[in-house]
């Protein structure tokens, strides 16, 4: 029930140290350090820092604050998926200047959740079912199949959500020749080419992170084969869609 912001920030260390000025009390015994070390800190694991339990307006709050360099190397490149994972789902962007590498990072973001729901979805699937294997994906930041408990989770993420999950993949899904998306009637239906052919370039599509994980986990320790060779050689692997669940950028 904690509301929970995060704000990105071209210059982390100006930033807290404005923060410490007005908001000391929000920081823990590490505001002793001052805003240098707080920003060293925040490099670390996925980049982000957290003051939580913050009082505001009669309710609690937590907010993050990573560098926006960090945040776009997370959004192409699934380095940790922490809060590109968040921004998978919808969220409520309050306000957002015009840098237009966040822009197309975004956008980027949202492509590589399609297409890596696609390649572990079957031929056939719903709207529903595309949004459960969306918010799954970041799920404990794994790409496991979403079963059981977790199941029950990420359904509690989704169909409250469904509309809001329509307006944030819409146009996505209206580009994409492999989905027949009839908005007005709150319905997709898809037809995912799952040849050989098509599952590659799906996999050469995903995110550097995620092709690097499934790379290391189908080449032997020293054959030293190119990534190319390697998704090729998964795109015609029947259990293709296991191979990218088992690729799971660890979260922190």
């Amino acid at each position: 029930n904690m509301l929970d912001f995060v704000f990105a920030v071209d210059d982390s260390v100006t930033w807290h140290m404005m923060n410490l000025l007005k908001n000391r009390s929000h920081y823990s015994f590490l505001k002793v350090f001052g805003p240098k070390q707080i920003s060293s800190i925040q490099s670390y694991g996925a980049g982000i820092y957290y003051n939580t339990l913050v009082p505001c307006n009669g309710r609690m709050i937590k907010y993050g604050v990573i560098s926006t360099d960090t945040l776009v190397d997370d959004l192409l490149h699934w380095k940790t998926l922490y809060v590109a994972g968040r921004l998978q789902k919808p969220v409520k962007i309050l306000t957002q200047n015009e840098n237009s590498k966040l822009q197309a990072a975004l956008v980027s973001n949202l492509k590589s959740a399609v297409t890596a729901a696609f390649l572990m979805l079957p031929e056939s699937f719903s709207e529903e079912d595309l949004y459960m294997q969306i918010a799954g994906l970041s799920y404990s930041g794994d790409f496991r199949m979403v079963i059981g408990e977790d199941r029950l989770k990420v359904q509690n993420i989704v169909k409250p959500n469904v509309p809001h999950f329509q307006k944030l993949y819409s146009n996505i899904l209206q580009d994409c020749p492999q989905v027949v998306y009839k908005h007005h009637l709150g319905r997709l239906e898809a037809s995912i080419d799952k040849s050989p052919e098509g599952q590659f370039a799906q996999l050469m599509a995903l995110p550097r992170t995620l092709q690097q994980k499934i790379t290391s986990l189908v080449d032997p320790p020293g054959k030293n084969r190119d990534v190319e060779e390697i998704l090729l050689q998964v795109a015609h692997d029947p259990d293709c869609g296991f191979v990218v669940h088992q690729g799971r950028p660890r979260s922190v």
